[in-house]
């Protein structure tokens, strides 16, 4: 929110890059939805089809996209009438199957389960909102893509039916789908 009110104090536009976070992963619809702001410009990507087919969206009211004139602004993905049509429907899964809710239950879920192993486990804390989760292992910071304990136990979860990505060297990032259950939940615990 601070963010937000700089921006409009001094006249910036305020983009939120919504690629990965966006569409019921962070247990919102949108991951902006936690702080409760309207960003001027939204990017959404990835999920925007359910993964059928490649699609992206740029949002702004009129008054800032209409500043765009015919060729000025491109999209590699933009303009598919068939991507447009997945992705409307892919729009209707998420709010029909409640998969934001879905999505804030089996984090919350996950997060308490992998909270439980604190302190009994390399596990040392445990962050994330909806299914978009990560744990942080006892192991010295590395730099992005580091192999170390993080990929060690990502190959292990893998060959035990779990798949996972590591990070830094020391976290291990969880992103399980949106429909995942309960029961499912429970299995990967």
């Amino acid at each position: 929110r601070k963010v937000k009110e700089l921006c409009d104090k001094y006249n910036v536009l305020l983009i939120a890059d919504e690629v990965q976070t966006g569409l019921c992963r962070t247990g919102t619809r949108l991951a902006v939805d936690h702080d409760g702001i309207l960003p001027d410009i939204l990017v959404l990507g990835k999920a925007l089809s359910g993964g059928v087919l490649p699609v992206s969206a740029v949002l702004a009211s009129d008054e800032i996209i209409l500043t765009l004139n015919p060729g000025e602004h491109g999209s590699t993905y933009g303009g598919n009438p068939l991507a447009c049509k997945v992705a409307m429907a892919a729009l209707e899964v998420l709010r029909d199957e409640n998969l934001a809710e879905n999505s804030r239950a089996r984090g919350e879920q996950l997060r308490q389960g992998m909270r439980d192993l604190v302190g009994k486990s390399v596990i040392e804390s445990v962050r994330g909102r909806g299914l978009l989760n990560a744990i942080v292992i006892n192991q010295p910071k590395g730099a992005y893509g580091d192999t170390g304990k993080a990929w060690d136990l990502c190959v292990h979860m893998k060959n035990n039916g779990l798949l996972a990505k590591p990070t830094h060297g020391n976290i291990i990032r969880f992103a399980p789908p949106l429909t995942i259950t309960e029961s499912e939940m429970d299995q990967c615990l």
